[in-house]
């Protein structure tokens, strides 16, 4: 074979790699982190304990520590949270954490104010939007409508804000179904509440009622009360986004500028992120550009399996 037919790029020789003990170097994981196995009647706390300190459980376990110490340190604790949580059977875990006095702001996307509305008036909520679209059903029930326009007009009138005001609308109306209301519960308890509305992104916005100007003013003044919340978050506060991908990391990052604009110390703000999958603008305006690398935490799962872990967690915590 001539020199030009050789092969290029034949095998390296690797006789001469370097070796060293395993002794020698660092290791990421270890028996001392796998899951233990516990028996089927042990209690909740020991079932916890058992399962491995590795990626998700670690970081929930993380999770769980520094709302528990922002908890016994006095230090903000909000949810902001996608209609979802609402639709998966979660609202009990938001108000226990709310009346245990762990939580003290819960932050909804618009469509969060009608499930859980109709959660509070009919103990039922969702519709089938393939099925109602198909005649234009879709999104013409009369309550809710109803209610949210109320709310809004009421929200902006009084100063309260557009979330407040529902929550105020559902105990005063004495809804059959009010203490399963997050933002019923949230007024009770005199907490933050929060509604950010996209105009045109809800079903209420279909209706003759909608008032535009109402809508926009009751939330803006939502929005300026969670700045003022954020501002309070320095020294171990806690901002967890649960299930919203884009309106409420932006309100966020938004609310971050706002409060270091007007001189909040931010610095050793806590946040953290529990969806089904990963977002561009959740790693972006929750988990990276507004704190400090290695004050985040993010977990990966679905909220009906997340968030009752999380709440024993910090239960055990405290």
């Amino acid at each position: 074979m001539s020199e030009s037919q050789k092969q290029a790029y034949g095998p390296i020789d690797v006789a001469g790699l370097k070796t060293f003990a395993m002794d020698q170097r660092h290791h990421k994981a270890s028996l001392d982190c796998a899951g233990k196995l516990p028996e089927a009647d042990v209690s909740c706390s020991q079932f916890l304990e058992s399962l491995p300190d590795f990626l998700g459980a670690k970081e929930l376990r993380g999770l769980a520590q520094v709302i528990a110490a922002a908890y016994k340190n006095e230090r903000p604790v909000v949810f902001a949270m996608g209609a979802h949580v609402i639709k998966v059977g979660c609202s009990p875990i938001v108000i226990d954490l709310i009346e245990r006095g762990i939580v003290k702001g819960v932050v909804f996307n618009g469509a969060g104010g009608i499930h859980d509305f109709e959660m509070a008036a009919a103990g039922q909520t969702s519709e089938d939007v393939g099925a109602n679209l198909k005649d234009g059903r879709f999104g013409m029930t009369q309550e809710a409508p109803e209610i949210m326009s109320a709310a809004a007009l009421k929200g902006h009138r009084d100063g309260t804000g557009l979330a407040y005001a529902l929550g105020a609308l559902i105990n005063e109306r004495n809804c059959p179904n009010k203490a399963q209301s997050i933002f019923a519960m949230a007024q009770k308890h005199n907490i933050l509440s929060a509604l950010h509305v996209a105009v045109g992104t809800d079903t209420i916005h279909m209706h003759h009622n909608a008032d535009g100007c109402a809508i926009g003013a009751a939330s803006l003044i939502d929005f300026r009360r969670v700045c003022n919340i954020v501002s309070q978050l320095g020294n171990g506060g806690v901002w967890l986004n649960i299930g919203s991908a884009v309106i409420l990391p932006e309100v966020f990052l938004k609310a971050v500028s706002v409060a270091r604009n007007l001189g909040a110390d931010l610095d050793k703000m806590v946040t953290g992120n529990l969806d089904m999958i990963r977002h561009y603008r959740v790693q972006q305006n929750v988990l990276s550009r507004p704190v400090e690398k290695g004050n985040s935490y993010a977990v990966t799962g679905h909220h009906e399996i997340l968030l009752p872990l999380l709440r024993m967690m910090i239960l055990q915590q405290i």
